[in-house]
């Protein structure tokens, strides 16, 4: 939504920045050791991190810390405020750079790395980009269902399914709305997906782009993030050879991996994912290798740090966002879920059972948390 305005005074709606308070004690899982976690409250966030099961090798503090910074994505908001705090950052980008990470951000760079891919045998998708109405419309009538996308949103946001038959003015008001504000919108086919999962990639700062792990994730019927399936990369490619074979999956990932590091030209350091489905055709199945480019720290990115630190290796389960309506159901879900599946912690890793991963009161909106299926005695395979 920062890169989407791109103006540096932008504040986001008091329900983002509900979210921003309740999940401020999220990056304590994925961050380096020794590294400084900026959370609201230092005192009580101390105290949270004292109770827990898990040791997380990470200091905690309220104010702002002339230092190399980590953010979940930068923007020129988040560069603004740290400017108007007299910081000294040794990473903040430049306006410039800025500018070069909206434009990398946008899903209209799909297009093109796209096209790149679409020569390997066994991989599909298409989008195009239209900058006015006639041409939007003129899209859904040629693929009949049509997947609306706004060039910036996230975790689902910015998406609408539309077909010529289901065309309104409320459709037509939010696709004007859309390149009003932003200059263009996406235009998909629908596919028949049978599974979403992405490619995680960290981007270096000599211009290096490695792989570094895969999410498993799950949607609902609108495109918007649910969860993270929380398996080793071993495992995932497991189940993803269920229907694609591994050999294109790393064919895949070595092309992309480059098409990646050209595009990007050592103008962002970080982490990025890049979301792909397994779509059903008849009785086979193909692979679209790049339904959009998360330039930032993502949900999958934070299961993968997630299992791999701490994560028993035999156990699997869920990483998830929970958002809650009403003051005390937070609170009430947390200690129900607590009686019902304690965490049972096995040479300092989580084997099984439920664990919040952000500070549960009162007044939570917002929580993540895990929950892990129980692991078969005598056994390396979890109980699925």
């Amino acid at each position: 939504m920062a890169l989407a305005d791109g103006r540096p005074y932008y504040r986001p709606p008091a329900g983002i920045a509900g979210m921003e308070r309740d999940l401020c004690l999220l990056p304590v899982w994925y961050a380096p050791a020794g590294s400084v976690v900026k959370v609201a409250d230092e005192e009580s966030a101390r105290r949270w991190l004292a109770d827990l099961p898990l040791h997380v090798p990470v200091e905690v503090a309220a104010e702002w810390q002339s230092a190399a910074l980590c953010p979940w994505g930068w923007n020129p908001a988040l560069a603004e405020q740290l400017r108007q705090a007299g910081l000294q950052v040794e990473n903040c980008p430049s306006p410039e750079q800025l500018a070069r990470i909206r434009y990398l951000s946008s899903r209209e760079r799909c297009i093109g790395l796209q096209r790149s891919l679409r020569v390997l045998p066994g991989v599909g998708g298409e989008a195009v980009a239209c900058t006015d109405l006639r041409a939007v419309l003129r899209q859904v009538n040629a693929y009949g269902d049509a997947l609306l996308k706004a060039p910036w949103s996230g975790s689902g946001r910015g998406l609408l399914r539309v077909s010529a038959a289901s065309w309104s003015a409320n459709v037509e008001g939010w696709a004007a709305r859309v390149l009003r504000t932003q200059g263009t919108l996406m235009v998909e086919p629908i596919y028949n997906k049978v599974r979403d999962f992405a490619m995680e990639f960290r981007c270096e700062p000599d211009g290096r782009v490695m792989f570094g792990g895969y999410s498993l994730f799950e949607t609902d019927a609108h495109g918007n993030y649910k969860l993270n399936r929380l398996l080793s990369d071993g495992a995932i490619e497991e189940r993803l050879a269920q229907e694609v074979p591994l050999s294109l999956l790393h064919t895949v990932r070595q092309h992309l991996a480059i098409c990646l590091q050209r595009l990007i030209d050592s103008s962002y350091t970080g982490w990025l994912g890049v979301d792909m489905m397994v779509c059903r055709e008849g009785k086979g199945y193909w692979l679209h290798p790049c339904v959009e480019v998360n330039l930032r720290m993502n949900m999958g990115v934070v299961a993968r740090h997630l299992f791999d630190r701490y994560v028993h290796p035999a156990a699997s389960g869920r990483f998830q966002v929970e958002y809650f309506t009403a003051d005390g159901d937070a609170l009430r879900s947390d200690r129900e879920r607590k009686r019902s599946a304690p965490p049972v912690v096995e040479d300092g890793r989580l084997k099984r059972g439920y664990l919040s991963l952000t500070p549960v009161g009162e007044a939570t909106r917002y929580q993540a948390f895990v929950l892990l299926d129980d692991v078969k005695q005598g056994s390396s395979e979890p109980i699925l």
